[in-house]
């Protein structure tokens, strides 16, 4: 079955939550619950563990540069704490939760094109 579907790119197809086999297919059931399987190509979604890598991700490249801008407009502006409840928790809730749905996506197509899977231990023949 797998001949028949050229390869994909992860980026493509994961970015925009799509399956990474048949690229037609949606991955996700809600904001970031993966489908049971793909309902163009019948692609089992069992593989996909991305675990924490969106989260991770988007702490890294996300939460350190909104925390930076509430940090600097606290000390710049000195502003009345409902100041911050209007730029910096909304600035914040944009940053840290929207990317996290084409990571995963990214992720997850990313785990199918490498054919990555958990590691065995494997016991040396004697």
């Amino acid at each position: 079955m797998e001949d028949q579907f050229p390869p994909l790119a992860p980026m493509e197809t994961g970015i925009r939550g799509r399956c990474p086999r048949c690229g037609q297919g949606h991955m996700f059931n809600g904001f970031l619950t993966l489908k049971p399987r793909c309902e163009i190509c019948d692609l089992d979604y069992g593989f996909a563990d991305p675990a924490d890598g969106p989260a991770f991700f988007v702490m890294c490249f996300a939460c350190v540069p909104s925390m930076l801008l509430g940090v600097w407009f606290e000390i710049v502006y000195e502003p009345a704490w409902w100041a911050h409840l209007l730029v910096t928790i909304p600035f914040m809730a944009l940053t840290c939760i929207l990317p996290l749905r084409p990571l995963k996506g990214w992720l997850v197509a990313s785990q199918f094109f490498y054919k990555a899977e958990e590691g065995r231990l494997v016991k040396a023949d004697e």
